[in-house]
């Protein structure tokens, strides 16, 4: 098992940064590549970016590039997710996910590939 907590999430105007932060016990973290996800109100849940076990490969969904940055510290067992140029269609609950399935699969873009999930943090982004 593997238990995940996200924090950091909150209200930001547009055009702000945050820092999302997720924290990982139970099995060893470096096993896993980790990804965040977000979900709108009535929305499906959707891919925002993936990070590989060592931290060396990172992806984004075109939505998000050029803005956020995933980083992992495997010494702190914690993933993290810098938002900047924060628009108000980034406003979203934001999930943290932890995946076993190889980076080179590029499977990690599917929720359905995570094993584990965190609760979730709200970002709000007023306009």
């Amino acid at each position: 098992q593997v238990q995940l907590v996200e924090s950091g999430g909150g209200l930001v105007q547009a055009g702000g940064s945050l820092r999302l932060s997720c924290a990982a016990s139970g099995r060893t973290f470096s096993n896993y590549l980790m990804g965040w996800f977000r979900q709108a109100l009535g929305k499906e849940r959707a891919f925002v970016a993936a990070i590989s076990r060592s931290g060396a490969f990172t992806n984004y969904a075109e939505s998000v590039k050029g803005r956020f940055t995933i980083s992992r510290d495997n010494a702190k067992n914690t993933v993290y997710l810098q938002m900047n140029s924060l628009k108000s269609e980034d406003t979203a609950v934001y999930y943290c996910a932890a995946s076993s399935v190889p980076y080179a699969s590029g499977r990690y873009y599917y929720p359905h590939n995570y094993d584990y999930w965190g609760q979730g943090t709200q970002v709000t982004v007023s306009s």
